[in-house]
C-alpha cells in the first residue's frame, strides 16, 4: 500500500469502530440487545450480566457500587486501575472511556484535588458518559471527544493514563504510544489492559472487519509492542499476558479458536525523561 492508501485504510477501520460502538452506546441507552458489535468483551444490556462480566475481570462489588448505573458496560478486558497505584491530587487520562466506569473509579481514589480525563471517539458515548458524571456528581471528572491518535489534551499535563481494551482497536498504534508520551508529565506512567496477540494472525482474522471491533483482529504482537512503546521514548516496559482469560475471550467470538492467538494483557511503561 502507498502512503495514501494506508490513510484511506486506517481511516476506514476507525469509521467501523466508532460505528460499531456507537450501536453499543445506542442499544445499551434505549436497553435492546446491542447486536454484532456486542462481542467486544462481551457487552450486555443487562446490568446484572454486566456484573458478572466486571467480576470476572477482577472489579469488586464494592466498585460495581461506587459508579452510576449504566456506566458499567462491560466492555473491558481488565481491570487498568488494579495495576495504576493511584495517588490522591493525580491527573489521569482514560482512553477510549466508553461510559465512564473506569473514570469514575479513578476519580475515587484521586479524590476531590485529582482531575480525571475521558477521551472517547464516539459522539454518542461522551453524551452517555457526560451524562452518568451528571447523574454520580463526579465533579473531577470530564470527557472529551477526540481520537487516542491525536488526544485533546495538553503536553506534559497528566500524571497516569489508563486504558481497558482500545488500543488494540487502533490502526496506528505507534502514533497512540507517541501521544501518550507527549501528553505525560516527565515520571508519568502507562497502566493499561488491552488485548495482544501471542502469535501472528491469519489474515482470516486481521482483515476481518467484524474481528477487528471485537478486539481481536487488531491486536499486535507482543515484541512489536514492546518495541513501539521503546521506540515513543518509555522506559521500564513490561507486558504481561493472562492465560486466564482465555476463557472469557473464547465466548467474545465463539466457535473461532480466537483464544488460540490472542489474550488479555497488563501494559506498562514510564516516561523517564
Amino acid at each position: 500500500m502507498n502512503e495514501q492508501t494506508n490513510h484511506q485504510h486506517a481511516d476506514e477501520i476507525r469509521q467501523k469502530v466508532r460505528d460499531a460502538y456507537a450501536e453499543v452506546a445506542e442499544a445499551d441507552s434505549n436497553g435492546s440487545c446491542c447486536g454484532e458489535a456486542s462481542s467486544c468483551c462481551g457487552v450486555s444490556d443487562e446490568a446484572q450480566i454486566n456484573t458478572i462480566i466486571s467480576s470476572r475481570l477482577g472489579y469488586s462489588q464494592e466498585d460495581q457500587n461506587i459508579v452510576p448505573d449504566g456506566a458499567d458496560m462491560g466492555l473491558g478486558c481488565g481491570n487498568p486501575r488494579a495495576i495504576a497505584s493511584l495517588n490522591e491530587g493525580e491527573t489521569v487520562l482514560d482512553l477510549g472511556s466508553g461510559g465512564g466506569f473506569d473514570a469514575f473509579l479513578a476519580a475515587q481514589e484521586v479524590g476531590a484535588e485529582g482531575h480525571v480525563i475521558g477521551v472517547d471517539m464516539t459522539p454518542t458515548m461522551i453524551s452517555k458518559a457526560r451524562a452518568n458524571a451528571d447523574k454520580g456528581k463526579f465533579t473531577q471528572v470530564e470527557f472529551r471527544l477526540g481520537e487516542i491518535e491525536h488526544l485533546p489534551v495538553a503536553d506534559n499535563s497528566i500524571d497516569v493514563i489508563i486504558s481497558n481494551c482500545v488500543i488494540n482497536l487502533s490502526p496506528d498504534k505507534s502514533q497512540v504510544f507517541r501521544e501518550m508520551y507527549r501528553v505525560l508529565k516527565i515520571g508519568g506512567r502507562l497502566a493499561i489492559s488491552d488485548v495482544v496477540a501471542t502469535t501472528e494472525l491469519p489474515e482470516s482474522m486481521s482483515n476481518d472487519p467484524y474481528l477487528h471491533s471485537a478486539c481481536v483482529g487488531g491486536a499486535a504482537l507482543i515484541g512489536d509492542l514492546i518495541e513501539i512503546m521503546r521506540q515513543s521514548g518509555f522506559e521500564k516496559v513490561t507486558i504481561e499476558p493472562k492465560d486466564e482469560s482465555r476463557e472469557f475471550i473464547r465466548d467474545w467470538v465463539p466457535g473461532k479458536n480466537v483464544e488460540d492467538f490472542v489474550l488479555s494483557a497488563t501494559i506498562e511503561g514510564v516516561k523517564e525523561r
